[in-house]
C-alpha cells in the first residue's frame, strides 16, 4: 500500500489514546512521562531533552518496569544531519561474573525466580550513562534541567493505577525487604487509587540532578548500590560502575516494500529479529492474505519460529564472538529460508540454518545454541520536536520489579539482566566477564524517501519484536490506523508449538491453525505495549497513539505553544 493511502486512512480524532499537533509529540506507558516529555518541548527543549526527562519520570511513575537501575537503548535521528545514532545503555556483566554462576552443583539450570532476583542477577546498570551521553551529545537543556520535573513529580507522588496493582498481584513475590516495604506497606499492597510517595527516590533524583551520573557510577549512590549487591551475594564491584560507558553505535537498516527500517545493532537482537522477519514476509507477501485470515497468522507463526532458531543459535555480544549478520539478512539465505514453509501444517523441523555461507569474513564460535528464552517486562517512549528529530529508547529492570533488590535508602530496584544471558555455560549467548547479554528490545524508526515516517517500539522481553512486527505489518501492508494497527490481535510464539494470543484472535483462525498442530494457552494474554508516532508531511501534523495494555497516552504539542527563545 503506498504511502498517501495509508496516511489517508489515519483517524483524525484526538483524545484517549490518540493525538494529533503540529509542534512536537510525545507518547509513553503512562500519562505523567508522556505529559512532562510534553512540558521540556514547550519550554525549548528538544527530542533528546524530552526522553530524558521522560525515563526519570518513569523511574517515578512505571518504577517497577524501568528506573535508575534499568538498562536500554536511545535510537536518535537528526533531521538536520539526516543521521541516525544509537546510544547502547544496555546493562553488562561484572568483571568477576562466573561463567557457572546459574547452575547448582548437578550443573542442573537453578529454576528462574531463585536465579533472578539475587546479587547474583544484577548486571551493571546502563541507562544513566546512556542519557548522560545523550544529552551531552544531542541536547540544548542541561542534565539538572532534565532531572527538575521527575523530582516535582516524585514529591508530588504517585496516583497507583490498575498496571502497578496487577504487578503486585502477579510479581510482588519478587520483592526483598526493601522493596516490599515500599509496595507492600504495613505489609498490605498498595491500592488504586492510593498515592504512592517514595521520599528515597525522590532524595536519590535530587543527588543524581546536583552531582550527576558519576554519583551513579562511582559515588554515594553507586557504593550504596555495591555494597547492597554484595550482601546478596553479588558480585558486583565500584570498578565495574566506573569503568562502564555508554556506546554510541551505527543502527542496522533493511528495505521493506519500499521503506527504511532503522533499528539497533547486536547486541541488540529485536532488531536483527525484526529485518530479518519482515525479509520473510516480503517475500511471502503476507498483504495478499486478509488480515483475520489463518494464513496470516500461520505466516507470523512460522516466521517467528524461523527467527527464533536462527536468532538462539547466532546471537551474541560482537565484541565477543562473530555474528553472521550479512548473511542471516542475505536474499539468497532468506530464499533458503522460505522452504521451511507448506501452509499445510506446523514444521517440526525448524532448525537454524548456515548463514555463514553468505557472511565469509567472519567465523563460527564454535559455540552451541541458547535453549531457550524468559519473558520479561520493560517499556517504550518516544518524543518528536517541532525541527522534525525523533528520539525513542526501550528500557528495562528486565523482569517485573527486576532483582526485587530495592536500594536502601535510595528507593530505587536493581535490574535482573543477568537472566538475559543462557543460564546454561558453553553457549553463543552464556555468562562471561565484561559481556552484554542479548537483549530483544526493538526501538523502531522507519523511513520514506528519507523522511521519517514512523516511530514505535514495545516492552515484552521475546515478545517485543512479535508486536514491532504485526503492529508495522498492519500499517505498511494492510493501511490501517495507527492505533487500530496497535490494538489488532497479535500472536507470540517461540520455536515450539505453543502460541500466546491476544484478546479478540479470531475463533476460525484459531481452530486451523490447531489442526495444523499448534498448540494455544486456555486464556488470551495481552502482549506488549505499543507506543507509536506516525509523521504525516503533507499537512505538517504528527500522529501519536498509545496501546491500551496500560494506562499511558500520546501528548501533542502545537508549534505556537512552543517558547522558542529559551
Amino acid at each position: 500500500m503506498n504511502i498517501e493511502s495509508i496516511i489517508n486512512n489515519q483517524k483524525r480524532e484526538n483524545g484517549g489514546q490518540r493525538a494529533w499537533a503540529d509542534g512536537g509529540m510525545t507518547a509513553s506507558a503512562t500519562a505523567e512521562s508522556s505529559a512532562i516529555g510534553a512540558e521540556v518541548l514547550k519550554a525549548g527543549g528538544n527530542a533528546i531533552d524530552a526522553l530524558a526527562a521522560m525515563q526519570f519520570a518513569l523511574a517515578v511513575s512505571e518504577p517497577f518496569n524501568t528506573g535508575l537501575g534499568s538498562s536500554g537503548f536511545i535510537v536518535y535521528y537528526d533531521a538536520k544531519k539526516q543521521k541516525t545514532t544509537v546510544i547502547q545503555g544496555h546493562s553488562k556483566a561484572p568483571k568477576s561474573a562466573r561463567k557457572n554462576v546459574f547452575v547448582d552443583e548437578k550443573e542442573d539450570v537453578i529454576p528462574f525466580l531463585e536465579r533472578s532476583t539475587p546479587g547474583t542477577a544484577v548486571a551493571i546498570p546502563g541507562i544513566i550513562k546512556a542519557f548522560d551521553k545523550a544529552i551531552k551529545l544531542y541536547g540544548k537543556k542541561t542534565w539538572e534541567e532534565a532531572l527538575e520535573p521527575a523530582i516535582r513529580l516524585s514529591k508530588e507522588g504517585i496516583k497507583v493505577n490498575k498496571t502497578w496493582v496487577s504487578g503486585l498481584q502477579r510479581f510482588g513475590n519478587r520483592l526483598g525487604k526493601e522493596g516490599r516495604a515500599f509496595f507492600f506497606p504495613d505489609d498490605v499492597p498498595l491500592a488504586e487509587g492510593e498515592t504512592a510517595v517514595n521520599k528515597e527516590l525522590t532524595r536519590t533524583l535530587i543527588e543524581l540532578q546536583q552531582n550527576g551520573a558519576d554519583s551513579f557510577y562511582g559515588g554515594t549512590i553507586g557504593k550504596a548500590i555495591v555494597e547492597e549487591v554484595q550482601k546478596l551475594k553479588g558480585c558486583l564491584e565500584l570498578e565495574d560502575l566506573a569503568g562502564y560507558e555508554a556506546e554510541v553505535k551505527a543502527p542496522l537498516q533493511a528495505a521493506y516494500k519500499g521503506f527504511d527500517i532503522v533499528v539497533p545493532s547486536p547486541p541488540n537482537g529485536g532488531g536483527f529479529a525484526l529485518l530479518y522477519m519482515l525479509k520473510l514476509l516480503e517475500q511471502l507477501n503476507i498483504g495478499q492474505y486478509d488480515v483475520h485470515s489463518w494464513e496470516k497468522y500461520y505466516l507470523i507463526a512460522e516466521t517467528l519460529r524461523v527467527m527464533t532458531a536462527d536468532k538462539l543459535a547466532f546471537m551474541t555480544d560482537p565484541d565477543y564472538y562473530d555474528i553472521p549478520i550479512d548473511g542471516l539478512l542475505h536474499p539468497d539465505y532468506i530464499k533458503k529460508r522460505l522452504k521451511l514453509y507448506n501452509f499445510s501444517f506446523r514444521n517440526d523441523q525448524i532448525n537454524p540454518g548456515n548463514p555463514w555461507e553468505f557472511d565469509r569474513d567472519k567465523k563460527p564460535s564454535g559455540l552451541k545454541a541458547q535453549a531457550v528464552e524468559v519473558g520479561s517486562e520493560t517499556t517504550h517512549f518516544i518524543a518528536v520536536d517541532a525541527e522534525g528529530n525523533v528520539a525513542a529508547c526501550t528500557s528495562s529492570l528486565e523482569h517485573t520489579f527486576g532483582s526485587g533488590i530495592m536500594v536502601p535508602g535510595y528507593g530505587f530496584l536493581l535490574n535482573n539482566d543477568m537472566t538475559d544471558f543462557d543460564p546454561s555455560p558453553g553457549g553463543i549467548n552464556s555468562v562471561e566477564p565484561n559481556k552484554y547479554p542479548v537483549s530483544m528490545k526493538t526501538p523502531t524508526l522507519i523511513f520514506k524517501d528519507g523522511r521519517p515516517f514512523l516511530t514505535l517500539g514495545s516492552p515484552g522481553g521475546p515478545t517485543i519484536v512479535a508486536s514491532v512486527l504485526q503492529t508495522i505489518i498492519h500499517v505498511i501492508n494492510y493501511g490501517m490506523d495507527v492505533k487500530d494497527a496497535i490494538e489488532e490481535p497479535r500472536i507470540f510464539n517461540g520455536t515450539g508449538p505453543l502460541i500466546w494470543w491476544e484478546d479478540g484472535f479470531p475463533e476460525e483462525a484459531m481452530q486451523t491453525l490447531k489442526k495444523m498442530n499448534y498448540q494455544f494457552d486456555d486464556i488470551a494474554l495481552a502482549m506488549g505495549n505499543v507506543q507509536a508516532v506516525m509523521f504525516d508531511h503533507q499537512s505538517n501534523q504528527l500522529y501519536g497513539a498509545s496501546d491500551s495494555s496500560r494506562p499511558g497516552i500520546p501528548v501533542g504539542v502545537e508549534k505556537n505553544e512552543i517558547q522558542w527563545n529559551q
